[in-house]
């Protein structure tokens, strides 16, 4: 169709040339003293061929004007290509370990002049892989960025660095600015502040931290379990000042938490330790009915309360359950061993020796020969229990 268009309009001008060669009309120019007479057919060639050339001669000027800007577009699209390639090359380096890679290709990205803050992170956080923190550190004061996203890039980039580093103080400081740049507090501001309490041991704010984490479903409900457990025997250890402190914390804690081993035993060592020996056998007692542990009835034997007769009671109530248990037959020796029952003392360190010898059972052993006079049968005991610490 597009074809027959223009043979009708091949035709047309033909029929329109032919009709104005037989015309008569002409036109006369007269500029003093010259004159032109030209007929009218060749002044109207002539004039469109004047269009059509001064049309052709202000565009060939036009792009004439126009090529530096044409060149400069062109070079910065095929440096932007060149970079997008480097920035996809680096990424991929990175991302499969290849870190000399990533850095080298992030380089000479900004060596093209590709001012994207995310090369300088790239490299930085090669270099920090690579442990050539001086280049890493150059590469991070060059990711200074004027938006808040790339600011927020180079902060949270320097925080897991000073936190791979173990320095949770300057790793607090550079969350603490960026939270001055009106950062809202996403899931990884919260990870890097989690951590950085627990390296400073601040275990109420990791407390505090954990607790926004999980309301945002941001963390394994078994790591967060573990990291809750660290934080109260941790404070437990802290060695509170007085009592009524102790008191206080241990009421503090869930009662989740307060049934587990670990957490039961740190807050009885902390009882004793602070001189409440009926409180530290309480809870352990409450712990070992709620859930049985060899290792914490050793300690059982060891928090020797005003009231040992009764504990040796209840540990023979328990012995009915679990004949076999080594810890539970050493604490029944201590605590005979304190009360000065001598006989019984040596039959249950005996047996506990028997299933499993340890350097706590042939220390209690000597300690009962010493009581009973027998010093050459003393300092064997002394002596195995010195092979086995």
């Amino acid at each position: 169709m597009k074809y027959l268009f223009w043979i009708l309009m091949l035709f047309a001008a033909a029929v329109a040339v032919a009709i104005a060669s037989h015309n008569p009309a002409y036109v006369l120019l007269v500029y003093p003293p010259y004159r032109v007479e030209l007929s009218l057919t060749l002044f109207v060639f002539l004039y469109v061929l004047s269009l059509i050339f001064g049309y052709g001669l202000l565009r060939l000027t036009l792009v004439a004007l126009r090529l530096p800007s044409h060149v400069k577009n062109y070079r910065l699209v095929r440096a932007q290509g060149k970079a997008r390639k480097l920035l996809e090359e680096a990424l991929g380096a990175f991302f499969e370990g290849r870190y000399a890679a990533a850095e080298k290709a992030s380089a000479r990205a900004m060596e093209l002049g590709d001012t994207s803050v995310l090369h300088p992170i790239i490299a930085a956080r090669a270099a920090h892989e690579l442990r050539e923190f001086d280049k890493r550190d150059a590469y991070l004061a060059g990711a200074e960025g004027k938006t808040a996203g790339e600011n927020t890039m180079r902060l949270m980039a320097k925080t897991q660095f000073q936190l791979d580093q173990k320095q949770p103080q300057s790793a607090l400081n550079s969350l603490k600015e960026l939270s001055a740049s009106g950062i809202r507090k996403h899931t990884g501001v919260l990870g890097l502040e989690l951590k950085a309490f627990q390296q400073s041991r601040n275990w109420d704010a990791m407390l505090e931290v954990l607790a926004q984490l999980e309301k945002h479903h941001s963390i394994d409900k078994t790591a967060a379990d573990q990291l809750r457990q660290q934080a109260w025997l941790e404070k437990l250890r802290g060695q509170p000042q007085d009592i009524a402190a102790l008191r206080a914390l241990w009421k503090s804690i869930p009662d989740e938490f307060k049934r587990r081993s670990k957490i039961a035993a740190a807050a009885a060592q902390a009882f004793c330790r602070l001189g409440d020996d009926q409180s530290a056998q309480q809870l352990l007692s409450d712990s070992l009915n709620a859930q049985w542990d060899s290792e914490l009835v050793v300690l059982y034997g060891d928090c020797q309360s005003g009231e040992v007769v009764a504990q040796i009671e209840q540990a023979e109530k328990w012995l009915k359950l679990h004949q076999q248990d080594a810890g539970l037959l050493l604490a029944l020796g201590k605590l005979c061993l304190h009360q000065k029952l001598w006989g019984k003392a040596q039959n249950y360190l005996d047996a506990s020796i028997s299933l499993e010898p340890g350097h706590a059972a042939y220390t209690a052993l000597g300690q009962l020969a010493e009581k009973m006079g027998r010093q050459e049968q003393a300092l064997v005991y002394f002596q195995k229990a010195g092979q086995l610490h």
